[in-house]
């Protein structure tokens, strides 16, 4: 009688206020069919930050130990083509939470201190639909995204800090301790968990005025600290075993940095290993769906704050409630647009208009059609990096539009000052990776790639007479969906 009154009351507060949406998006309302709370799994995503698909067992790096995330993708799907639509921490976040482009949510730039940009008051994000329809809603660690009424929770089980050196999203396995009543808290309402870590975020220190300092003179330690983090064992690597990906010199500076840079992500892996055996301790982890994925690439230049596929194409892994297929590879194209459809339809919820779809029929298919491009919405990163792309990603040709390409390309502080650019600029490099220095600074209106032929991205075919006719097509497609999306940006 107790669930009737409640499933009764959730219908109620859905049919008087319903999905509210931005003012000129158009909302396609459906009744909200509320099941039997024991069959509507848990919802569990994990946000990590900066963690490049290059860097991850599962995906083909031996050289990194991330075992429980490989174990993961093993009881999983793990999806080979995901893609974040802004490859910058605030902005990406909005986008996973909204399932919407953040031209559309707001949120154009990062959250925090002076940047302070923020999402529509009118805007309704997942925990908030999710908490309509009888989920308990909690979060753990970084949220970097406003207004916080946008972006409820019900629970804040410990809130990180951005650019802090002792936040809780430094110690991944202490964040999943602090899940722990929470998972097991007696309730017959299935539960939603967002637990996003700082790792492997470059660390930093901290001004007099509470700005970050990112020393550019010395390998940048990524969170590492002597005596480690509570219940984390320490995995050290050696500089000279670390795989180089192609868009990074192959340098000492660089070598350096990412040894440290794979500690991190081993760190974030215990985390997840630890959240994991308490949603099996507790008899949960069959009837949860859980989604591992990263805001954006790697924290060096040419991956974070770029478009480039470094920067975009990232891990995705997902676990369902009591999956058909273990170990199966899906290479249906999504983008972080279609996270929260997805959960929705995992909730129940269908036909709320979001910018994305749900994929969630397709995450065991074979041979799926209809999934063949995404597309990415660039505005800023910090307030002074204005250098808005807009970006048409297919299965074999990617168009980058770079709206403001008069201007050299902005880098974020902590890029601009890591060991691995510095060391570059000091020895007078004309290469970085494979793309000179001078190609990365300063960029043409339209960027047109065949990545069959040219996966590093370093032949612009825009200008090539043979390809005009693909430019005009994909240059055509992503003006319509700048129009279809109230991109303000749609007329540049």
């Amino acid at each position: 009688m107790s669930y009737l009154i409640r499933a009764l009351s959730i219908v109620l507060v859905i049919s008087l206020y319903g999905f509210a949406e931005l003012p000129d998006h158009q909302i396609h309302r459906k009744d909200v069919l509320v099941q039997q709370a024991n069959s509507r799994p848990n919802i569990v995503l994990i946000v990590a930050d900066d963690h490049g698909q290059e860097a991850v067992g599962c995906y083909g790096n031996a050289a990194v130990r991330t075992p429980h995330i490989d174990q993961l993708a093993a009881d999983g799907t793990r999806f080979t083509n995901a893609f974040c639509t802004s490859a910058s921490c605030s902005p990406s976040r909005s986008v996973l939470l909204t399932g919407l482009h953040n031209h559309a949510n707001g949120m154009y730039g990062l959250e925090h201190q002076i940047h302070h940009f923020s999402s529509f008051d009118t805007v309704r994000s997942l925990p908030v639909m999710l908490e309509q329809i009888g989920y308990r809603t909690a979060r753990i660690g970084k949220l970097h995204v406003a207004p916080e009424k946008v972006y409820h929770f019900q629970q804040v089980l410990q809130a990180g800090s951005v650019n802090n050196p002792t936040s809780i999203g430094r110690s991944p396995v202490e964040m999943a301790r602090l899940c722990y009543d929470f998972i097991n808290e007696k309730s017959d309402q299935p539960f939603f968990l967002y637990f996003a870590s700082d790792d492997p975020h470059r660390s930093n220190t901290v001004a007099a005025d509470g700005n970050p300092i990112f020393d550019g003179t010395k390998p940048n330690l990524f969170g590492n600290k002597p005596g480690g983090y509570p219940q984390v064992g320490d995995h050290f690597y050696q500089p000279r075993d670390v795989r180089v990906p192609a868009y990074l010199p192959d340098s000492k500076a660089c070598r350096a940095e990412l040894a440290q840079y794979y500690e991190s992500i081993s760190r974030i892996d215990q985390g997840v290993g630890r959240l994991i055996d308490y949603l099996k301790d507790a008899g949960k982890y069959d009837n949860t769906i859980i989604i591992y994925l990263s805001d954006n690439g790697a924290p060096f230049p040419g991956a974070k704050t770029t478009l480039y596929e470094p920067g975009m194409k990232l891990p995705c892994i997902v676990k369902l409630p009591k999956p058909a297929k273990r170990g199966f590879v899906q290479h249906a194209m999504i983008s972080w647009t279609d996270v929260t459809p997805t959960l929705l339809d995992v909730a129940g919820v269908s036909n709320i208009a979001r910018q994305g779809r749900s994929f969630k029929n397709i995450v065991e298919q074979d041979n799926v059609t209809g999934w063949d491009d995404v597309y990415g919405s660039h505005s800023l990163h910090e307030i002074t990096m204005y250098y808005p792309m807009r970006v048409l990603r297919e299965r074999r040709y990617k168009l980058i539009n770079n709206l403001a390409h008069q201007l050299p390309f902005p880098m974020a502080l902590d890029l601009y000052n890591s060991y691995t650019w510095q060391d570059v600029l000091k020895r007078k490099e004309k290469l970085y990776g494979k793309r000179s220095v001078a190609a990365y600074l300063k960029r043409p209106k339209f960027e047109l790639y065949d990545l069959q032929a040219d996966p590093d991205e370093l032949k612009n075919l825009a200008t090539n007479p043979a390809h005009q006719a693909t430019l005009k097509r994909m240059q055509e497609k992503l003006k319509r969906f700048q129009q279809q999306t109230r991109d303000p940006w749609v007329a540049m």
